[in-house]
């Protein structure tokens, strides 16, 4: 039967140029096929034309219409061709000969994806070439000198960890920080006229983060998601004049605690759950699929282990000695973040912590995401992380970007060093966080009309005009200024 599809198709492209009524039962795997094969012209023509079927219900024509969108967002995602990478690496590789650099892409050294014929490259190629093969890093034309961030993150680790167990208290040290978050969209985000909504993101109370002022906003009018939601926004409006960029801006106080939770696997008990919020942790969710892979790889680590902050602890120890950071692909072009990370053994903050979820949650740990900024001085950046619940001490953070970090790229640190560091963040915090999420894939408040930009976390902000999705590529200026005001 598939052969047959197959065949009709073909015969369809060659005749008429996917111009023809086809329904969507066939459309939607059909556009799925060509779009594995890298024909992305022939796919988005199949979809597009079946939008004029008037008997799709809302639900398949949300499925097409997202389809559709999801091809611009990979082209955006994959646009070198192989000589506009050659060029790149040029400039940031020293002594790069054009037969090396075919060498590394037969060798598989650059995420690519064909389009319509043309082998495609992933924006951040040259990054990640330096993330996965650090042996490369004396010829890399650009400093990048992290000793200071190295040093200064054990030093905070020790201080905090040393201050909350003379404390007796997992919270300690807080830092009193004001923000301010701007956010410019492009003149062409939205024609003139007519009224973009926004949706900022803000810090969440919980005992990590207390004492949440908003100072002031532009526009001054807006709409503030409770300070304990999931996924916690300012919502805004605005007209675009599509002559001068939209600026978006908020600013805010708060008080951000160092944490560390001094455990003791004696005193650890199984989670309870029959409690309804904990139970739903454990459950799948999208992107934390509990398919064969994956539990193998969980019993494979655990072992015998039947302790839960050990077995917890295995896993985030795996995930610091087998992945390597590299910058990820949108999250709303992937389908699952978890079973992608393990594939390729490599991932951002978010498919870490999402690995480590999925690793959790298959072995009955309660896990969640909790997301926001990593404010670190001078190198401000969009952050993931998780917490896990671990009876009797609750909702513990741990951040696997952390442990990658200490473990693999922390060269200035002895290895005890590194493993101390790694340590700290099973259950330990620094100040330097804005914690915005606590869960992923949240509806945000009041809904948006149009597909969301990210589907799953909430970090950079969210815009749109009418029903039209105002995508990253119209607002890359966004920052945050962040002034410590008790150091002062």
């Amino acid at each position: 039967m598939r052969n047959a599809l197959v065949i009709f198709f073909g015969f369809l492209i060659a005749s008429t140029p996917l111009h023809a009524d086809v329904g969507y039962s066939a459309a939607v795997p059909e556009a799925d096929r060509l779009i594995e094969q890298g024909n992305f012209k022939q796919a988005q023509s199949i979809l597009t034309w079946n939008l004029n079927d008037k008997s799709l219900s809302a639900e398949q024509r949300k499925k097409v219409e997202f389809q559709i969108d999801w091809l611009e967002r990979t082209r955006q995602d994959y646009p070198m061709t192989k000589d506009a990478l050659f060029q790149k690496l040029l400039k940031a590789v020293q002594y790069l000969t054009p037969s090396e650099f075919d060498k590394w892409v037969r060798e598989g050294r650059f995420d690519s994806r064909k389009i319509d014929g043309v082998e495609h490259y992933v924006s951040t190629s040259v990054a990640n070439l330096f993330f996965r093969h650090q042996e490369l890093a004396y010829r890399r034309t650009e400093d990048r000198n992290h000793v200071s961030e190295q040093l200064g993150r054990l030093a905070a680790a020790r201080a905090i960890k040393m201050t909350a167990q003379a404390q007796h208290t997992p919270y300690v040290l807080p830092y009193h920080l004001k923000c301010a978050l701007d956010i410019k969209l492009d003149e062409t985000a939205a024609p003139a006229g007519e009224t973009i909504r926004g949706w900022l993101p803000l810090p969440r109370a919980n005992d990590h983060q207390k004492y949440i002022q908003i100072l002031s906003s532009f526009p001054a009018k807006m709409l503030l998601a409770s300070e304990n939601s999931p996924i916690r926004s300012a919502y805004m409006e605005q007209k675009a004049d599509g002559v001068n960029p939209t600026e978006f801006i908020i600013n805010f106080t708060y008080a951000s605690y160092g944490v560390h939770f001094e455990m003791d696997p004696a005193k650890i008990v199984p989670a309870n759950l029959n409690d309804p919020e904990l139970k739903k942790f454990t459950s799948e969710q999208p992107h934390v699929i509990f398919n064969e892979r994956i539990r193998k790889l969980a019993e494979d680590i655990a072992g015998k282990e039947t302790n839960q902050m050990l077995k917890a602890k295995a896993f985030f120890d795996w995930i610091s000695a087998n992945i390597v950071y590299s910058y990820a692909r949108e999250y709303s072009t992937l389908t699952n973040i978890s079973d992608y990370t393990v594939c390729n053994k490599d991932g951002d903050c978010g498919q870490e912590g999402m690995l480590f979820i999925t690793l959790c949650r298959s072995a009955g740990i309660p896990a969640r995401w909790q997301t926001g900024w990593d404010l670190w001085p001078e190198d401000h950046d969009i952050h993931d992380w998780s917490e896990i619940y671990l009876a009797p001490y609750r909702w513990i953070p741990c951040d696997p970007w952390a442990a990658i970090f200490a473990k693999q790229y922390c060269h200035a640190l002895a290895p005890e060093e590194q493993i101390e560091l790694r340590d700290f963040y099973f259950g330990g915090l620094d100040q330097w966080r804005m914690i915005v999420n606590s869960d992923h894939s949240q509806p945000l408040n009041p809904p948006k009309n149009s597909f969301r930009s990210d589907d799953i976390d909430f970090q950079r902000g969210e815009f749109e005009w009418g029903n039209h999705n105002i995508y990253f590529n119209k607002y890359d200026s966004y920052k945050i200024n962040v002034e410590r005001m008790d150091a002062k």
